[in-house]
């Protein structure tokens, strides 16, 4: 186990993606913890997906306003950064800010060039020169491409992206190593895999297929069921987040008198991946106990196996014995716990709406 050396109290934590899922939930969960730490979040609120979610996240958060202050601002705007660093002069940075999603680096894919790799290299030269204790942010899962080797470790090589939005994720790894090697700015690397839960991405499975489904429309079910997702609850993915936050990777100097770069990277997932079918078997489920939809739904004729799409892998499994080893802990919540929490808030949502 590793010990704490970062002490987040009466510290100003930057949280980059605020009106994001993560972003959100990880800001709500510091404020929540620690009496006295200042967040300052910034979040460009794109309309990638109904801004709603974005602004429900934020109007939650607004209840902590002497300790949360919200900038609405694009991470890829240089001045922008040097501004917010000059002014908040933040401890900690978690970057969560990125354009996600596979499907969508295919037919936009200035998004994220623009976010995920112009966006993260304006924070690391605002980290560079403003002394910051621990940078932590966001990779994901994709990088792993169609790796054959399963469960996924962080050892494993990930040359391979099969998407764009995946190159754009290894390339953070890679600008984060060469900045903890030159300027000795300790770096951790999240790989996330497949997030869901309450106030989720529409454009993720679980979220999109209960629109479809509400609309009476069919849900596509890709790789003719034969896929399979790590599926990890949001308040496991913070609950990570936060551990890791305050174990920044030591400082050290190797043989030839250089910094050994401070560098970590970690999978945060479930360590049990669900087949598709079995997915949405849960899933039908839960949207029936929670109201969402009726009970003699036809479940059977709104639903459509069909082939993989570009860019999408056959599986997702994430090794999280790094993850447990340093920091004692392991994502734990069951499928059918998250998507009951998934279905209860969203039959409680749309209903207000």
């Amino acid at each position: 186990m590793v010990t704490y050396n970062v002490n987040l109290n009466n510290k100003v934590v930057l949280v980059t993606g605020a009106a994001g899922f993560i972003g959100a939930n990880l800001v709500k969960r510091l404020l929540n913890d620690f009496e006295s730490v200042k967040v300052v979040g910034i979040d460009s609120i794109t309309d990638y997906y109904d801004v709603r979610l974005k602004y429900e996240r934020l109007e939650e958060l607004a209840t902590y306003e002497d300790r949360f202050v919200f900038i609405k601002g694009n991470i890829a705007n240089k001045e922008t950064i040097d501004i917010l660093f000059a002014e908040y002069k933040p401890h900690i940075v978690v970057n969560l800010a990125a354009q996600a999603g596979v499907r969508y680096s295919i037919t936009n894919p200035d998004a994220y060039i623009e976010s995920n790799l112009i966006g993260f290299y304006n924070i690391l030269e605002a980290c560079r020169h403003n002394e910051v204790e621990h940078l932590v942010y966001a990779s994901s899962s994709s990088v792993y491409g169609s790796n054959k080797k399963v469960p996924y470790a962080t050892d494993d090589k990930v040359d391979n992206p099969v998407s764009l939005y995946a190159a754009t994720k290894k390339s953070n790894e890679l600008m984060a190593h060469a900045y903890s090697k030159l300027y000795n700015i300790p770096s951790t690397g999240l790989r996330f895999f497949t997030v869901y839960g309450p106030c989720g991405r529409p454009d993720m499975a679980y979220f999109g297929f209960t629109n479809k489904l509400l609309k009476g429309e069919k849900i596509q079910i890709f790789n003719y069921g034969n896929c399979k997702r790590d599926f990890t609850y949001v308040d496991d993915i913070v609950e990570g987040v936060v551990r890791i936050m305050q174990h920044a990777p030591e400082k050290e100097k190797g043989e030839d008198g250089l910094p050994i770069p401070p560098y970590k990277v970690y999978n945060i997932g479930n360590n049990s991946p669900e087949n598709l079918l079995d997915f949405v078997q849960i899933l039908q489920e839960e949207l029936l106990a929670a109201g969402v939809l009726p009970n003699d739904y036809d479940f059977e004729a709104h639903k459509e196996l069909v082939a993989m799409q570009p860019g999408d892998v056959p599986v997702t499994f994430a090794d999280t014995s790094a993850l447990e080893e340093d920091f004692g802990f392991k994502p734990h919540t069951s499928l059918r716990e998250g998507l009951h929490k998934f279905a209860v808030w969203y039959k409680a949502f749309y209903s207000d709406k």
